[in-house]
Parts: C-alpha cells; structure tokens; sequence
C-alpha cells in the first residue's frame, strides 16, 4: 500500500511531535528533518490542527505541538484524516471486473485492504513511538558473520 504525500508527512509530524508533546518545534524543523516541502507541511500541519491532533503558536518561539492522545491515536485515525481509506477495488467497474478471474481478484483485493485497514487501526503512535526508540532496522542491517569468520574466531 503506498500512501499520499500529504498522509505520510502527517504521520511524519504526529510522530515528531509526540515524542514530547511538551516540545514545540516549527513546521520547518520537521520538514527540515524529513527532507520535506515545508510549504506541503504548512498545509498538512493546519489540517491536523483542524483535527485536534496539534496546536499551533505563533510568533517568535512559537511552533506546533502534539495535542492528541498518542495512546488511544491509530495510524488509522490519522490516515483517514488525508485519504479514503477503502477498498479501491470496490469502486472499479472496469470490463475485466466481469469476468471470473475479475470477480476473484476483487475479492482477494478487498481483503488486503480489509487487513491493511485493521492493521492501521490497531497501531497507536505510542506504539509506533516505542518501534522508532527501539530501531529494529539497525541490527537487521549488520551483517552476519560469515561462516568461514565464525570458524577461524574459534
């Protein structure tokens, strides 16, 4: 599942910013950070004020925190903010959808995206949090010693 811009940069800054909900930080610090259009961001920023997910500051020392609350927040909630979040194979009408293999692919279709949806609605930010501190990524990257290693360290 790919998702928008403006959804990823969403989930960019709830995540930022309830990591410590008492920090205020820029629309630009964020975009800054993720290498995002700050303009974008701007955008994506008022819609989840709009939301109740975060407030904004203006002014000098001003900027946008973290309002919501991270351990009842899915992905979910927050996706469904900047897309629909549906099966897109219902909406499909396509001649092929007539056929026998259409009919079936459909329904192998709407039940990936039955998953992803449940998938979404059962992780909150703080769990997305807790993934981010741990970084499981980085000890997936270290290599493995090699077999040959392995026997001379003996």
């Amino acid at each position: 599942m790919r998702l928008q811009k403006a959804t990823s940069f969403a989930l960019y800054a709830v995540l930022e910013l309830a990591a410590d909900p008492l920090r205020q930080l820029s629309g630009t610090d964020i975009a800054d950070k993720y290498g995002i259009s700050a303009h974008h961001l701007a955008k994506v920023l008022r819609d989840l004020g709009r939301a109740g997910l975060v407030d904004s500051a203006r002014g000098v020392g001003g900027g946008y925190r973290f309002i919501g609350n991270a351990k009842r927040l899915t992905l979910f909630d927050v996706i469904q903010i900047f897309e629909p979040v549906a099966s897109e194979s219902a909406a499909s009408h396509d001649s092929e959808l007539e056929t026998d293999a259409g009919h079936a692919l459909h329904i192998v279709l709407n039940e990936i995206d039955d998953h992803a949806i449940a998938t979404f609605r059962s992780i909150t930010i703080s769990t997305m949090l807790k993934l981010i501190a741990r970084r499981p990524w980085e000890s997936a990257a270290k290599p493995a010693k090699s077999a040959g290693k392995a026997a001379s360290d003996r």
